[in-house]
């Protein structure tokens, strides 16, 4: 049986950050008194400290949308580096095929 995942608005959130301040920063606490999951609270928790969580006075849209941007730049360099890995094997395997290859004479032949 699967567990239905709850959903947060960014208020919600919101009010959270503000509730660990008050909270002296005790995340367990908080966590207790609004009946969601500590880690749960602490990923919100860390990414209003990042600016990443919408809402808080820290948020940055600009900030999201480098983050973004940067994760797709690097899933396009791994793919990139990934085939010119392929490539240099390509071409050591072509190299080798072609060293132990024995030449046929015929071949000059008809193109003279």
């Amino acid at each position: 049986m699967s567990k239905k995942q709850k959903t947060y608005t960014a208020e919600f959130k919101v009010e959270a950050i503000k509730l660990i301040e008050a909270n002296q920063g005790n995340v367990s606490e908080t966590a207790r008194q609004l009946g969601i999951s500590m880690q749960t609270l602490s990923n919100w928790n860390n990414k209003a400290k990042t600016g990443t969580l919408a809402g808080t006075k820290q948020y940055s849209p600009d900030l999201n949308a480098l983050l973004e941007e940067n994760k797709k730049l690097k899933q396009q360099l791994k793919t990139a580096e990934m085939e010119r890995e392929f490539l240099k094997k390509k071409i050591q395997f072509l190299k080798i095929q072609n060293e132990t290859k024995p030449e046929n004479p015929e071949i000059g032949k008809r193109f003279s």
